[in-house]
């Protein structure tokens, strides 16, 4: 009895799963007239640049505004200094901030 309601509920799952609706060009279609029709989005992630024997981490952060603005903040995590370049009708600019823990040190 256990095999039995395994195999159908087994087979019931590939018809569910193996049926769907889309193909793969109509996602792909659904997913390029989103990406052209949106606004902005917002990414996160992480970089890690080499140089020469020095490895230093970045959390990114980027936000992308339709008509070309952007803002993309870099924050070192070692030491958490922070870049952040702009893009807005003004021109491009490179911001850079000391955070409360540099000035604490350096005071």
């Amino acid at each position: 009895m256990k095999k039995l309601s395994l195999f159908l509920l087994f087979i019931t799952c590939f018809l569910v799963t193996g049926c769907g609706k889309n193909s793969e060009s109509d996602v792909l279609a659904d997913l390029d007239k989103k990406v052209n029709d949106g606004k902005g989005y917002v990414m996160t992630g992480t970089l890690e640049v080499l140089n020469n024997d020095d490895i230093y981490n970045y959390e990114v952060e980027t936000a992308y505004k339709k008509d070309d603005y952007y803002k993309i903040t870099l924050t070192n995590t070692s030491n958490n200094h922070e870049q952040i370049i702009l893009k807005n009708d003004d021109g491009v600019f490179v911001l850079t901030r000391v955070s409360t823990q540099q000035k604490n040190l350096i005071v």
